[in-house]
């Protein structure tokens, strides 16, 4: 059987085909610039990348795209849609109404639009994503994964935000966070390579990407997280501002005159690392910049770095015991720049990283360790895989097996779990790195 996986931003698709039985990724890929001139599908399958333009003016010719991709007779890897079991699509927001994933039905899509307010920049590209996607495949069970799904076991004390209680009684105004299938994936990891069960636990999880949150996991479950009631919230990201003083955006307005949706694509789309450095939302651009003398661009890594040290700080005190603090994303995997400053100074703390280790610690398909050998606290690099918790979950809503994470069991909990994809990769990246062999974190475990 096989699994498709489809990730719909406001101008992409990301997707992922899944063969369920030898458990092993067939094919991947993203359409790009949805609506824009110039769109274009990146598929890779059979070990190959091929890249091609072709107009999609809606997700609905993306999605055709996608399905032309993987069943053509020379780079696709099924012969017939009927070989598709399920579908599975990342949903940004449930708001209160859905707590967990959930088989796509009309009356569960309406509640997609009545939250649209929460998400208003994500959730209109994840419904049109999942009417085309049902439009082409109408017989094929759709499921939800929802981002927020992990956040559910927050007490009210981090959720719920000081203000007026008819905002949350009327308007669902909370905390609820998000990058859920990401923070599940490596904290279910995490236990795996302390040699705990997932309950024993308590954990300090940075997914650090272009968007980047972290999360404070107590006894295995979510207990904080920085983003809130959308994923404005916390940690300087690629192009959003993270935390700030809730005046200064009135303040600006009335200097400015700048409307409220103004405000808003400023706050999301023009700050974070853009505002900072004025030019760069990518962090290897960020880099190169400071190497050669930018101040803003040094600014903007010392910034970023403190905010994650903080974070670090504040959840550490919330957990009492870190077992383990845990990077992930494409910074998180691939940034031993910040990572190094967010974590040097720690040592009070029980926070020891080995700098030379974390130097090695640049790959995206191995679990590392970057501690010192008298660090009381373990740090783990681990690269995220939220296309399997959305493929496992899929499976088991269209099986009638799902249930929420705690009484649920996932493939990748299992010690002698292995992807297949990411050890081939690893052996290239072992010729280029030698070093990433000795900072394996499964040797850990022997």
């Amino acid at each position: 059987m096989v699994i498709l996986t489809l990730n719909c931003g406001s101008s992409s698709a990301k997707y992922q085909v899944y063969d369920w039985d030898n458990k092993e990724v067939m094919a991947n890929g993203v359409v790009e610039r949805i609506g824009i001139d110039g769109s274009c599908i990146t598929h890779k399958a059979k070990g190959k990348k091929t890249e091609i333009e072709s107009p999609c003016p809606t997700h609905k010719e993306a999605i055709e795209l996608i399905i032309k991709e993987i069943s053509d007779p020379t780079v696709g890897v099924i012969k017939s849609m009927d070989e598709i079991g399920a579908v599975g699509h990342r949903v940004l927001h449930g708001g209160e109404k859905f707590t967990k994933s959930v088989l796509i039905t009309p009356e569960v899509l309406d509640g997609f639009r009545e939250v649209i307010d929460l998400g208003p920049l994500h959730m209109p590209a994840n419904i049109m994503g999942i009417e085309a996607a049902q439009k082409v495949m109408p017989n094929v069970p759709h499921a939800a994964i929802m981002d927020t799904a992990w956040h559910q076991t927050m007490p009210e004390e981090t959720f719920m935000y000081a203000i007026p209680r008819e905002w949350y009684e009327k308007y669902a105004a909370r905390r609820y966070g998000f990058h859920g299938t990401s923070f599940l994936y490596t904290a279910k990891r995490a236990a795996v390579l302390l040699g705990k069960k997932p309950e024993e636990t308590n954990i300090i999880i940075c997914h650090i990407g272009n968007g980047a949150s972290m999360c404070a996991v107590k006894n295995g479950v979510c207990y904080d997280t920085t983003m809130g009631i959308t994923p404005l919230e916390g940690l300087v990201m690629g192009t959003r501002c993270g935390d700030l003083d809730p005046a200064l955006p009135f303040y600006i307005m009335r200097k400015t005159g700048m409307s409220a949706d103004e405000m808003d694509s400023a706050l999301n789309k023009k700050s974070g690392c853009l505002g900072i450095t004025t030019k760069y939302s990518d962090r290897r651009d960020v880099e190169i910049g400071a190497k050669e003398g930018d101040k803003l661009c040094q600014l903007s890594i010392n910034m970023e770095s403190l905010r994650i040290k903080k974070y670090i700080g504040a959840f550490a005190a919330e957990l009492g015991r870190v077992d383990a603090i845990v990077f992930t994303a494409g910074v998180g995997e691939r940034g031993p720049v910040i990572r190094e400053k967010a974590l040097e100074g720690l040592e009070n703390y029980g926070i020891k990283m080995d700098p030379q280790r974390n130097k090695w610690s640049f790959t995206g398909n191995a679990e590392t360790y970057i501690h010192a050998d008298d660090s009381a606290t373990k740090i783990f690099v681990i690269p995220t895989d939220e296309e399997l918790v959305m493929t496992e979950d899929a499976y088991a809503l269209m099986k009638g097996t799902y249930d929420v994470h705690t009484k649920f069991t996932y493939s990748f909990q299992s010690p002698d779990y292995v992807n297949k994809a990411r050890e081939e990769g690893l052996k290239g990246d072992i010729e280029k790195r030698p070093d990433i062999a000795k900072i394996l974190a499964r040797d850990l475990l022997k």
